[in-house]
């Protein structure tokens, strides 16, 4: 999973028991955020029954157009986290529901909606089912843009479960499997990380870090990064069948700022490298993406 988001929790030592409680400071997620980020989702929150916190705002983030692009795109968009008492959560694009009780591990199913990719930026040039329509004669050349010509990639929901443990309080170990991405709805990925969580370096102030990598399946991969030999046509790309394995390893910090009892800024810059097979794709014009992000938030 991704960065520890809106709710940090510490342990307290009391009579051989452990007991979790809330920091004033909150990690936050933003929404829609890129792919090449992985899925966040709050730490399990103890709260009275019937219960919730919710974060509401506004952030912008700064990315590549698409994995593996040279060019980039800036966007603003809503930022959204809430808990529930009875651990349902929703965090920017996934949601899912805490099922575990032990403070040292998380466990649940959890859903995801996977971004799309479109393939002009103007809408692309495809039929309902996601199969390349071919291009008027003109356009049958190699561009400089290497998705010009190629089928979008049609948002999908994912479905899934993530499992997480603490190795102590500082340091979390994450995971998560997603099944459902790529016009066929047959990707499968799979997210590994490790995390240090929230660290206070002023007051008001903290900082957390992150690690970790992503595995796929082939189906995900040549939906993505492959190139057929219809698509070759339409878009002057060469043929490219790329398999499954380890597609990218990432790394990332996050400084979040508490300007009063409910408002945070949070600022957060992730650099993701593609590897294995897709970094030979024909459609990667650069391995390695910056996505750069930052909002602001009111607790309600």
């Amino acid at each position: 999973m991704g960065e520890r988001s809106l709710l940090d929790v510490k342990y307290q030592h009391t009579n051989s028991r452990t007991a979790i409680t809330m920091k004033q400071f909150f990690a936050l997620a933003l929404a829609a955020a890129s792919s090449a980020a992985n899925a966040q989702m709050p730490a399990t929150n103890p709260m009275p029954d019937g219960s919730h916190d919710m974060y509401a705002g506004l952030g912008a983030v700064s990315r590549a157009r698409y994995e593996g692009a040279e060019s980039r795109k800036t966007s603003v968009m809503p930022v959204l986290q809430v808990q529930w008492s009875n651990g349902v959560f929703i965090s920017g694009m996934s949601a899912g529901m805490h099922w575990s009780n032990n403070p040292t591990l998380e466990y649940g199913p959890l859903v995801s909606v996977h971004a799309s990719r479109d393939a002009s930026g103007s809408g692309g040039i495809i039929d309902g089912v996601g199969v390349a329509t071919m291009l008027p004669l003109a356009a049958r050349v190699r561009r400089d843009d290497p998705v010009v010509g190629m089928p979008d990639v049609d948002a999908r929901v994912e479905g899934g479960a993530f499992l997480n443990y603490y190795l102590n309080p500082a340091w979390r170990l994450t995971s998560n499997v997603l099944i459902g991405s790529g016009n066929d709805r047959d990707g499968a990925r799979m997210e590994l990380g490790v995390q240090r969580l929230a660290m206070a370096i002023a007051p008001q102030h903290t900082v957390s870090f992150n690690a970790g990598l992503t595995l796929v399946n082939r189906d995900y991969n040549r939906s993505y990064f492959g190139v057929n030999e219809n698509e070759a046509w339409s878009s002057g790309n060469a043929v490219y069948r790329p398999g499954g394995g380890l597609k990218d390893v990432r790394a990332g910090a996050r400084w979040n700022w508490a300007l009063g009892p409910s408002w945070m800024l949070t600022t957060n810059l992730q650099a993701t490298r593609l590897i294995g097979s897709v970094r030979h794709s024909p459609l990667v014009e650069r391995p390695t993406n910056v996505t750069v992000s930052t909002a602001f938030a009111y607790r309600f």
